[in-house]
């Protein structure tokens, strides 16, 4: 990237989109510069076509309280309406009957625009149901895909499984870049619409500027005006550009996925054979092998005598880094308030799940001596 002395969106952005839309199986791929940007400029591609009358300011989403905040910030601030169904306590995922209930019993079921799952730590939601239930309410899925970088549905990637999907790079997730996000689709006219959005609402589309080359598709030729489609706005966008050290940091460890997919699955499958005796304390992750493990997420049982924030701190005290698992968004985070009084008890196993909920590392550098260090952590501190 230094050598081509071209830093700003160009070629490795454009080799990255290829790339990663091979690797989901989609014909199209929109990089952006952080999971919450895809989110915001799929979104908005949706409000902005015609096709999707549904998807307007003030319209619906029916998503999962169990996430991180920016899939709800993403929808309230392209100007919808998120409202709240339970999961699944095992994987965490919506639950497609939840859906469904609450659509049969809504006032206002035209309302109602896109569902939007998450696919939290990994965990695919039941793409089928919820792709059904879709079709029979005549509204969009739109996948986060942000922490599911290769998992499986049904032999398909998620992210392949609805109209469009977005997904992050956080130095977190199982492909990172730092900061990055991507939308990818089957669609072209979202595609065209996402690459306007993302550039402040240009009037071209296109992924590499051809202009240098003596050449543009939206040049009139002929013209004596002096026009540049760069400097021509027909929608009202973002500066969601990145920058192509980005994009190099991702093609870089595409040609790593399948290694950190293995890798990831024989961590957690190793750390589940070894705590399992603790599994009257601890609801340790669920091991399937089509799952993209983000992290390793532990549910304290209700009977359990031991805390999170005690097993945090005493893990935090040997050198184990930890994360609460997000919370629950509508009656946790106190940046929705406004939500608390219409859910409080009303998704209880989200609720559960937010309190007490964490995750450990399974990442693709922890080495065999790293795993027995963190069992023999978890040995002591519960044998207490």
């Amino acid at each position: 990237v230094l050598d081509a002395r071209r830093i700003s969106e160009w070629k490795k952005v454009n080799e990255f989109e290829k790339l990663f839309a091979d690797y989901i199986n989609t014909k199209h791929c929109v990089a952006v510069h952080s999971g919450t940007s895809a989110l915001i400029v799929g979104i908005s591609a949706l409000i902005y076509d015609p096709r999707f009358p549904k998807v307007k300011k003030g319209s619906k989403v029916i998503t999962t309280p169990l996430t991180y905040v920016a899939t709800i910030n993403a929808i309230v601030l392209t100007g919808l309406e998120p409202v709240f169904v339970d999961v699944d306590p095992n994987n965490f995922s919506i639950l497609p009957q939840k859906i469904e209930e609450h659509l049969e019993n809504a006032d206002d079921p035209e309302n109602y625009s896109i569902i939007l799952p998450v696919h939290l730590m990994g965990y695919p939601c039941d793409m089928d149901e919820i792709n059904r239930i879709a079709k029979k309410y005549d509204l969009v899925v739109l996948e986060d895909s942000a922490q599911a970088h290769g998992s499986l549905y049904q032999g398909q990637k998620t992210g392949s499984l609805s109209l469009l999907s977005i997904f992050s790079f956080y130095i977190a997730h199982n492909i990172q870049a730092g900061e990055m996000g991507a939308v990818v689709t089957d669609d072209a006219n979202l595609t065209s619409l996402m690459r306007k959005l993302k550039a402040n609402g240009r009037m071209c589309d296109c992924s590499v500027c051809t202009r240098p080359n003596g050449y543009c598709p939206y040049f009139p030729q002929g013209e004596d005006d002096d026009f540049d489609p760069r400097f021509v706005h027909d929608v009202i966008g973002y500066n969601f550009k990145i920058m192509e050290f980005e994009a190099a940091l991702g093609v870089s460890q595409l040609k790593k996925a399948d290694f950190i997919f293995e890798k990831r699955q024989d961590n957690v499958r190793f750390l589940n054979e070894r705590l399992c005796k603790y599994s009257d304390d601890l609801q340790l992750p669920a091991f399937l092998k089509n799952v993209s493990y983000l992290a390793y997420p532990i549910v304290i049982r209700k009977h359990s005598k031991f805390t999170r924030k005690y097993l945090r701190e005493e893990l935090e005290k040997n050198g184990i880094e930890s994360r609460p698992l997000f919370g629950c968004v509508p009656t946790q985070q106190p940046a929705y308030n406004y939500f608390k009084g219409e859910y409080e008890g009303k998704i209880p196993n989200a609720e559960y799940v937010g309190k007490n909920a964490f995750y450990i590392g399974c990442h693709q550098y922890l080495e065999r001596e790293d795993l027995d260090y963190v069992v023999k952590a978890f040995e002591q501190i519960l044998s207490k």
